[in-house]
């Protein structure tokens, strides 16, 4: 299926790809991504690397986009939004197919990943007529004090390869019904799923004489990111990544007192207690740990299991990691398509080795698939070891299908192995014990942005609000009151007497 290149042309989306897409004018730009679909290894397209030249003209454009967009009333930044959830539902299966051949995930996650970006557009129309602010008593007589929530400006995001449209559509939907106004740099890994989102979009402002500017896109290495985290005008960045991108982007933003929302690594472990039901524990683990081939921030890395039942949690896991199905992520037959590039190949291998080296007991063999179908060299196999948690590798979050196993005895020695890594994305517990699970969900249990009970750790909605602790970022975004890092807040008092009384009492007379 793979080769059937359809939905390229459903999504208008040419070889080469030259900057006109990028919401200025087409300016040179000798410098292009080539972007290879880890599916097969062959060439999707090409895309232009922004000059610096384009990215200071982008962002003229997004200053002077912003000054209609924050002005026009929030309902009718909603219906825009809306309309762009329609044009999604129109593209879903090209933009979803297209997601799968770039990034290598199951065509049924790549649809997903679109759905989610739909998800969020509904989500966002509703927020437009919901952007509360607070009325408080003033200790001053005939004095009347609120709160209200004002855009902040130009909104940077920053996007990583694993999730290479729903990550941005999170970000930049909450955002737009806020009054803000985006660029995005798509990560480098998969630009063809950028220029498709930017497309679509386009063409909703220019049917409703909204300027381009309100949606930018820019391209090219870290570099590129550069010019947003050092520009002083872009008074957010929202950057999705590893634990190591987060913290040079969050220095480098602090260090001009910007806003930072980093969305940062994840080494989410599920808690197997004596309790808990087998076949949840199952379909629960195996997507958290291969779905994605292993490349989500909440993909399942540990499953930590009461010593009980610790070697029939072993025999099913292995059992069943013999059944997935690795190939072609387009044909909906198979569970598991590549990992993104040969260098995370590598960095697979490389932690097989570390975890070996440190005693780690494989279950189940890992190691690269070569043959027909394969000819990518992406595609490896997932594996399943046992492990220490504090071993060094298992410590490291790794984006492939490498699972550790552990055991544990007591609850709280449980609970404490599953806080006890530097990461503070995702978590879960299996357990039929009401006791059990409130205790996982208490101040004394998970240190995760996310606990769940009974399901895995992978496959977030969004209408709850998404991150994490520690080297996770502590950014939230998606649902909730997420959409408050998109704005300033400002509090207001009126005075409607004759009189100026002070606050605390004080008195200053003329």
């Amino acid at each position: 299926m793979a080769s059937n290149k359809d939905f390229l042309k459903a999504l208008n989306l040419k070889e080469k790809n030259d900057g006109s897409w990028t919401g200025v004018e087409s300016m040179s730009s000798s410098d292009y991504i080539s972007s290879y679909s880890p599916v097969d290894g062959k060439l999707i397209g090409e895309v232009s690397v922004t000059t610096r030249e384009q990215y200071d003209a982008i962002i003229a454009k997004s200053k002077e986009a912003f000054k209609v967009w924050r002005v026009k009333p929030a309902p009718l930044r909603g219906e825009i939004v809306r309309q762009y959830g329609d044009a999604l539902r129109e593209n879903k299966d090209a933009l979803g197919r297209l997601v799968s051949y770039e990034m290598g995930k199951s065509l049924q996650e790549g649809w997903g990943e679109v759905q989610e970006m739909i998800d969020i557009c509904d989500f966002a129309v509703g927020l437009s007529r919901q952007l509360y602010g607070l009325t408080m008593h003033s200790e001053r007589p005939s004095h009347r004090m609120y709160e209200q929530w004002h855009p902040m400006g130009i909104v940077g995001i920053i996007s990583a390869f694993n999730f290479p449209v729903a990550v941005w559509s999170w970000n930049s939907m909450i955002a737009l019904v806020c009054g803000d106004v985006s660029v995005w740099k798509p990560s480098e890994k998969a630009p063809m799923c950028g220029v498709a989102c930017q497309k679509i979009f386009v063409d909703i402002l220019k049917k409703n004489d909204v300027p381009e500017g309100v949606s930018c896109l820019i391209n090219g290495d870290y570099k590129v990111g550069e010019y947003m985290t050092k520009d002083h005008s872009i008074p957010l960045i929202s950057a999705t990544g590893s634990s190591r991108m987060g913290k040079i982007v969050g220095a480098e933003v602090a260090s001009r007192l910007g806003n930072s929302l980093l969305e940062l690594g994840g080494n989410n472990a599920i808690i197997i207690t004596e309790n808990a039901d087998m076949d949840v524990v199952l379909t629960g683990a195996v997507f958290g740990a291969v779905g994605t081939a292993g490349q989500r921030c909440t993909s399942t890395r540990r499953l930590i299991i009461h010593s009980s039942i610790y070697e029939k949690v072993k025999e099913v896991m292995a059992k069943a990691y013999k059944q997935i199905r690795i190939g072609d992520p387009l044909d909906s037959n198979n569970h598991m398509g590549p990992v993104i590039d040969k260098d995370s190949v590598q960095t697979y291998l490389k932690a097989i080795e570390s975890a070996k080296a440190e005693g780690a007991n494989f279950l189940v063999e890992g190691g690269v698939l070569e043959g027909e179908g394969y000819e990518s060299g992406c595609y490896v196999k997932p594996c399943i070891a046992e492990a220490k948690n504090d071993m060094k590798i298992v410590q490291t979050e790794t984006f492939a299908p490498i699972l550790y196993l552990m055991k544990y005895d007591t609850l709280d020695e449980a609970i404490e192995m599953q806080n006890g890594v530097p990461q503070g994305l995702s978590s879960a517990i299996m357990t039929d014990s009401l006791k059990q699970a409130e205790k996982f969900l208490s101040t004394a249990g998970s240190d995760c942005g996310i606990a769940n009970v009974n399901i895995g750790t992978s496959g977030a909605e969004i209408g709850g609000a998404f991150g994490g602790e520690k080297e996770t970022g502590g950014g939230r975004e998606s649902g909730s009151d997420s959409w408050k890092a998109y704005m300033r807040r400002q509090t207001n008092t009126i005075n409607y007497s004759d009189e100026v009384p002070l606050a605390q009492g004080i008195k200053f007379d003329l």
